[in-house]
């Protein structure tokens, strides 16, 4: 198995965190059985990213000379309208798409796209470890997909180009969402136009004024330079914008106890890692964003937040 250096090693040491060896997998030698992992965000800043890299580097170590696993980051090899699909067809071996993405699966995963259902982070993480929440992992079984652990990115914020204070400041804007009917739902409610699009054109569209406005937790909103093409962001913690880990069944099956065991250890010590990056990281570029000076950050006082 061939390495490359990753850079996440000094994002995670500046966050305060002890860094674990990170790898990019460069090539897997033959006779190897090559296990791809496709996501949409960055490596070295975003939760997912770091949090895949970790995984990556944990199954590499245990399984090493019996299976490879590749990661593609940043939409390189697939989109999340485009994975499940590639899964189903056995082209891709994991994943880890936002919730609403498996809206054509399971409808299980609306509760996390209800605005202002959880309280604070500590809600979401007490509903998912739940029967309930872990039952969801089962919910798409049927239809050959098996969750592996939900993957946390934080609260999401509103961001425009007008201060979002009030409810009807939202009227008349096109605000960019997830293909999600309960998100389709929260703008129309605000008299807002709802236009779905992928998060890799994101940044372009907020540029080129095609959306006005967007809801993103503070990781999306730096690490992607929403900051550099929206003026204004309300610290509203409205919703949960979180992932579900997810692998194939026929894949699962394929797999051996040990090598299901293995992986299953790996998965664990990555989610443990990467949800509580996320949450030092909400505080980390928080301050970023304060620190470039390019967006004025409004706090809603309680009455606020409540209408």
């Amino acid at each position: 198995m061939k390495y490359l250096s990753c850079a996440a090693t000094a994002l995670i040491l500046g966050a305060g965190l002890a860094a674990p060896a990170l790898a990019d997998t460069a090539g897997c030698d033959d006779g190897e059985m090559v296990i791809k992992f496709s996501h949409v965000t960055n490596t070295d800043k975003h939760p997912k990213g770091i949090a895949a890299n970790l995984f990556m580097e944990r199954v590499n170590a245990e399984m090493d000379g019996t299976a490879c696993m590749e990661v593609y980051p940043n939409s390189t090899l697939y989109n999340d309208d485009q994975v499940l699909e590639a899964m189903l067809q056995g082209d891709v071996q994991f994943a880890a798409p936002s919730l609403s993405k498996f809206e054509t699966f399971t409808k299980v995963f609306r509760i996390f796209d209800l605005p202002f259902m959880f309280k604070n982070m500590d809600a979401v993480e007490a509903f998912q470890q739940s029967d309930a929440g872990q039952g969801m992992k089962n919910s798409m079984a049927r239809r050959g997909l098996q969750g592996m652990d939900f993957w946390h990115n934080g609260l999401k914020q509103f961001s425009a180009n007008v201060p979002l204070i009030k409810p009807e400041d939202a009227a008349g804007l096109k605000f960019r969402i997830m293909s999600s009917k309960v998100l389709e739902a929260q703008f129309k409610a605000l008299d807002a136009n709802p236009q779905v699009l992928p998060f890799s054109e994101v940044y372009s569209a907020l540029q080129q004024r095609v959306v006005d406005a967007a809801e993103n937790p503070l990781s999306n909103f730096y690490t992607k330079k929403f900051n550099e093409v929206q003026t204004d962001l309300t610290l509203s913690n409205h919703g949960y914008l979180g992932y579900m880990v997810i692998t194939g069944k026929l894949f699962w099956k394929k797999l051996s106890d040990d090598q299901r065991a293995l992986i299953t250890q790996a998965m664990k010590e990555a989610t443990e890692y990467g949800n509580k990056l996320a949450e030092d990281m909400d505080v980390r570029y928080l301050n970023e964003i304060k620190a470039a000076g390019t967006t004025t950050i409004h706090e809603l006082t309680p009455e606020q937040r409540q209408a």
